[in-house]
């Protein structure tokens, strides 16, 4: 990316100079953050309280996705399980049906 001032290398270190970091682009081809001429001193200022606020919650984000990846894998180990019980009922059944189906046939024959 040749975009002069992004976030990674801004286009002043004074952070009290830099643009505000915003959700909300007013182009899309410009990044989060980058310097641009309709900055505000202050807006500067809560940039850096908020972006810190973010850093502090990225390890929530990471807690709360490893979390959902281990509940998926939990539900699909449950699911597995339950497959492999119910196949295993499954051939029980069929084995007691053709011990059935044996003692009928015995029984005509004699």
């Amino acid at each position: 990316m040749t975009a002069i001032g992004t976030i990674d290398r801004p286009l002043t270190r004074d952070p009290l100079k830099q643009a505000p970091m915003s959700p909300y682009a007013t182009t899309s081809e410009q990044p989060h953050g980058s310097a641009t001429a309709d900055f505000i001193t202050a807006g500067a200022i809560t940039s850096r309280q908020n972006r810190t606020r973010e850093m502090q919650l990225i390890p929530e984000a990471l807690a709360r996705a490893h979390m959902d990846d281990r509940m998926r894998e939990a539900d699909a180990e449950r699911h597995a399980l339950r497959l492999v019980a119910a196949r295993r009922m499954q051939r029980r059944a069929e084995r007691v049906s053709m011990r059935a189906r044996r003692a009928l046939a015995m029984a005509v024959m004699h």
